[in-house]
C-alpha cells in the first residue's frame, strides 16, 4: 500500500519538483499551496508524512507542523529551509520534525533518501508499539506447544498451511493455545518479517471493535479527537489474528467479509477506500457451524474463514503432555523468580495427572506460577491448590463438555458464587468463565 505524502510549499516550481520526484518513487502525493490549505487537507485526509517549506507568507512551516500534529499525531514531518536558515530547521527538529532538507535542492536522490528513511523508521516504531505488550512474555518452544500425538498432528497441518496465503480458522476450548499456534503459522510463513497483530474481539464493544479493526477519522464519534489507523492497516504485509471471532456483531461481520474478499475497507467515518495485504488467522472457542445454524453468524463469512480448519485438543485429551508442560513452566517461573525448585512430589504428580484442567494449558501455566511462588524445594500437593478427581478421559466432545460443566459448577459453589474467585481457582480469565456460565446456562 502506497504511503500518502502531503507537500506544502508556496513556491509552485519547488512544490511541483517535490511532488514529481515523490510520485516517481511510488508515493501517493497531494499538494497544498500554503499553510492554511495544508491544514485543511490534514483535517480531511490521512497522511503518513508531510513535507513543508519553513518560510511561507500565511503560516510558517513550524506553525503548520504544530497545528498539524494535533490533527495527525502519527504523521512524520520533513522541513525544507533555505541554506542560511539552518538554525530554524534545528528549532523545527526540536519541535518534532523527523528531518530537514536545505535549499537549493537539486538532487532528487537526496529527497528520496530522506523520505524513505523517515518512513522506514516510522514503520519500525509502529511495529515496536504493536509488540510492546509482548515484552517479557515467553512462549513455549514449538516442541512444547505441539507435545503429544494429537498436537503432533496439528503441527503437521500448521507446517503445511504456513507457507501459503490461505485463511486459517483455529478452533479449540479456551486456554488450548490458539494464539500460540497462530504465531507459529506467522513465524513459518513468508510474512514472518511483517507484523503479527492480535485482536481479541470479545473484549470490545461493537463500535470500539470496528474502530480497532478498521481505524477511524477525526470526529467519527465522540472522543475521536484525531484520525487513527486500525489493526488491518498496521498489519499490512503481515498477519492479523482475530481471536474469539464468533463474538463479532452482524455489522462488523459484513465489513470483515469484504476485507476477506477484496482486501479493502473504509475507516469509521471515512470515505477513502484503503487497500491492505494481510493474511487472516481467526480463532473460536465455539462451534461456528452451530452459530451459523442459529442465525448468529453469517454463512458466507464462515466459509471465507474456514478455508483451512485446525482443531486443537483440550489438555485432558493429551494427558501425556501434562507433566512435561508442568515441568517446563516450573523451570520458566523458577528462573524468573530466582528460586530453586527440585521437582514434584509423587502426590503432586498424581494430582496433576488426575485433574480435569477446564482452563487447559493456560490454567496449567497459572497453577505452576502460583506453585513456584509458594514452594521451597519440591512442589507438593498443597502448593497446587487442586482437588484431584480421577476420571476416565472423556471419549466424546459431549462427555468432555459435561465434565467441564460440572467442574465449573463445583468450583462456583466452593467460591460461594463469587465469579472472580472461581476464575482464579480455575486459572482462567473472568471473561472466559462468564462465557462458560452463559454457554452452560447456569
Amino acid at each position: 500500500m502506497a504511503k500518502n505524502i502531503l507537500v506544502v510549499d508556496d513556491d509552485e516550481m519547488m512544490r511541483s519538483f517535490l511532488s514529481t520526484v515523490l510520485r516517481e518513487a511510488g508515493y501517493a502525493v497531494e499538494e497544498s499551496r500554503n499553510g492554511a490549505d495544508g491544514l485543511g487537507k490534514l483535517a480531511g485526509s490521512d497522511f503518513d508524512l508531510v513535507v513543508t517549506d519553513l518560510r511561507m507568507p500565511d503560516l510558517s512551516g513550524l506553525e503548520v507542523m504544530r497545528q498539524g500534529k494535533a490533527l495527525r499525531p502519527d504523521a512524520r514531518w520533513v522541513i525544507i529551509t533555505a541554506y542560511g536558515s539552518i538554525g530554524n530547521a534545528v528549532e523545527a527538529m526540536k519541535a518534532g520534525a523527523s528531518d530537514y532538507l536545505a535549499k537549493p535542492l537539486r538532487d532528487p536522490e537526496e529527497l528520496r533518501h530522506v523520505i524513505d528513511r523517515v518512513l522506514r523508521e516510522a514503520d519500525a516504531e509502529a511495529r515496536v508499539a504493536l509488540l510492546s505488550e509482548e515484552l517479557g512474555r515467553q512462549f513455549p518452544p514449538p516442541e512444547m506447544i505441539f507435545l503429544g500425538e494429537r498436537m503432533g498432528q496439528v503441527h503437521r497441518l500448521v507446517r503445511d498451511v504456513a507457507p501459503t496465503t490461505a485463511t486459517v480458522l483455529i478452533a479449540g476450548a479456551s486456554g488450548t493455545g490458539k494464539e500460540l499456534v497462530a504465531r507459529v503459522i506467522h513465524g513459518l510463513s513468508p510474512r514472518r518479517s511483517g507484523p503479527f497483530v492480535a485482536v481479541h474481539c470479545a473484549a470490545l464493544a461493537e463500535t470500539l471493535l470496528e474502530s480497532e479493526l478498521f481505524g477511524h477519522e477525526r470526529g467519527a464519534f465522540t472522543g475521536a479527537m484525531a484520525a487513527r489507523k486500525g489493526r488491518f492497516e498496521l498489519a499490512d504485509g503481515g498477519t492479523v489474528f482475530l481471536d474469539e471471532i464468533s463474538d463479532i456483531s452482524p455489522a462488523v461481520q459484513v465489513k470483515l467479509l469484504r476485507v476477506l474478499q477484496e482486501r479493502e475497507f473504509e475507516r469509521v467515518g471515512g470515505a477513502k477506500t484503503i487497500s491492505v495485504d494481510v493474511r487472516v488467522v481467526a480463532a473460536t472457542n465455539r462451534d461456528l457451524k452451530a452459530e451459523v445454524s442459529a442465525g448468529r453468524f453469517r454463512e458466507d463469512l464462515y466459509y471465507r474463514l474456514n478455508v483451512f480448519p485446525v482443531v486443537l485438543p483440550s489438555l485432558v485429551e493429551r494427558r501425556e503432555a501434562i507433566l512435561p508442560l508442568a515441568e517446563y513452566f516450573v523451570g520458566k517461573f523458577a528462573a524468573a523468580f530466582g528460586k530453586r525448585i527440585s521437582g514434584f512430589t509423587a502426590a503432586a504428580r498424581s494430582a496433576l495427572d488426575a485433574y480435569t484442567w477446564p482452563g487447559n494449558v493456560r490454567e496449567l501455566q497459572n497453577v505452576m506460577e502460583r506453585s513456584v511462588i509458594l514452594a521451597h524445594g519440591e512442589i507438593d500437593l498443597k502448593h497446587l491448590n487442586l482437588e484431584p478427581v480421577r476420571e476416565v478421559v472423556p471419549s466424546s466432545k459431549g462427555a468432555l463438555r459435561e465434565t467441564e460443566r460440572e467442574t465449573i459448577r463445583r468450583v462456583l459453589a466452593e467460591a460461594g458464587g463469587n465469579r472472580k474467585q472461581a476464575a482464579r481457582i480455575l486459572g482462567i480469565s473472568l471473561r472466559t468463565l462468564q462465557y462458560r456460565i452463559k454457554d452452560y446456562g447456569f
